[in-house]
């Protein structure tokens, strides 16, 4: 480490606030979807367009930010991707402004876009940034604030973008096509003021960490690495090639069931509210997830990981029979408090998914962001799903996900003899 870089506890602090900020800017995925799915008059299935667009882009452009970070390091990755993002923020004044549903999708793919390339950077370099026992603790603290972010965001702003009034299929059709145009034009521009705000304050986030002197880890790159493993050879490594597919399912799950919450809850057989009071009860499902993953950063100094990840992924499968079974505030509460025991998993089955990889870290990292794309395909599968058998029993979808976190914590992510070969490499270049 350079004498003038900040010690790894003050580089930690640093790169958690953007933990904090891209948190947020997911969790407002699901204030859109019921937002535009008002505006444009589609089906479940059209609106999670929104969630496939946004994790798609997760898929697309993992691979080419790990070449941004093999090149550039991950401190400069991080300052690029927060520029990127904040682009992506800025196209919502023109997408709202039409109003052009595709522009929207554009617009959520660009940010989404920046948003990959800080998950490939910066979610290995907490983990990095330091003992790589201590990892997977570091890495749930970080999260923690990723997910102040997810419970901030949609209250402070959920309202703001649902404050107008929903107006039905029909009651819409009833009016002249004059006064259709002007309410999707009025309640589209609902979500100008908030993403330009958002644009600004990512640019200005983006100084921020160029000029902080955190460390660069380079050792710890593909530019460190003389052999230059193929992806292929990565994915060889079993406990990795399983945790790609755990990640794809957990995200999958977990954004599924945050893209329903809205429209779920306020059922009249469910919790009988309106958009903008729903919006508000996120910070549950959010928050949760915060509490969480702070009690699950002090939990993994003293608890084995693997059996910790299980152990809270048959907890969301008892929450999910519940709510699935039962009507009412118990339905209601029960998908609430999902958010409390997703905490520890993305973080605990990346870290994990990573361990022993050494120069091979940062492409590990791609992969393991590439299976984000879960976030596009089950919530579409789920949405289709709903609009057959409804959105209550549709979450058996989800269910089926934590089946395999369950299998993933017990025996997939076991490290096999003759894997995790770099355990030397990696703990050389990132201790203190």
């Amino acid at each position: 480490m350079s004498r003038r870089d900040m010690s790894y506890t003050a580089a930690l602090a640093v790169v958690t606030i953007i933990f904090f900020t891209w948190g947020g800017l997911t969790s407002l995925n699901d204030v859109l979807i019921p937002h535009l799915k008002a505006v444009f008059q589609m089906n479940y299935a059209q609106s999670m367009l929104i969630q496939s667009t946004f994790f798609g882009a997760y898929f697309l452009m993992s691979l080419p930010a790990s070449k941004v970070v093999a090149k550039f390091g991950y401190k400069n990755s991080i300052v690029i991707g927060l520029i990127v993002a904040a682009i992506g923020a800025a196209m919502f004044f023109p997408a709202a402004r039409i109003p052009s549903y595709p522009l929207f999708l554009g617009a959520l793919f660009v940010l989404a876009s920046g948003i990959t390339l800080l998950q490939v950077s910066a979610n290995p370099y907490i983990s990095l940034l330091g003992d790589p026992a201590g990892a997977p603790s570091r890495l749930n603290l970080a999260q923690a604030l990723n997910s102040l972010g997810t419970t901030v965001f949609p209250y402070v702003i959920g309202p703001l973008i649902l404050s107008g009034t929903v107006l039905t299929l029909d009651e819409l059709a009833a009016k002249p096509v004059a006064e259709q145009i002007a309410y999707r034009a009025h309640e589209a521009a609902s979500v100008q003021m908030p993403y330009m705000i958002i644009a600004g304050c990512l640019l200005l986030l983006a100084v921020f960490v160029y000029t902080m002197r955190i460390p660069s880890l380079v050792e710890a790159t593909e530019s460190a690495d003389p052999v230059h493993h193929s992806f292929t050879e990565v994915l060889s490594q079993k406990h990795l090639f399983f945790g790609v597919i755990a990640i794809f399912v957990y995200v999958g799950a977990e954004v599924s069931i945050g893209s329903f919450l809205i429209n779920y809850i306020s059922a009249p057989e469910i919790g009988n509210l309106d958009h903008a009071i729903a919006s508000k009860y996120l910070a549950y499902y959010w928050g949760g997830a915060m509490v969480g993953r702070f009690i699950g950063a002090a939990l993994l100094r003293v608890a084995d990981a693997r059996k910790l990840l299980a152990l809270f992924a048959v907890a969301v499968i008892a929450l999910l029979a519940v709510t699935m079974s039962t009507k009412g505030s118990i339905a209601m509460y029960a998908v609430l408090s999902i958010g409390l025991f997703n905490s520890i998993m993305f973080p605990t089955i990346f870290t994990i998914a990573i361990e022993r990889l050494g120069p091979m870290t940062s492409k590990a990292s791609s992969l393991l962001i590439m299976g984000i794309v879960g976030g596009a395909v089950i919530p579409l599968a789920q949405g289709a799903l709903s609009d057959v058998i409804g959105v209550q029993h549709s979450f058996v979808i989800p269910l089926v996900c934590y089946v395999f976190i369950v299998w993933y914590g017990l025996s997939g992510s076991r490290i096999r003899a003759g894997q995790g070969q770099h355990t030397s490499t990696q703990a050389s270049g990132v201790m203190h």
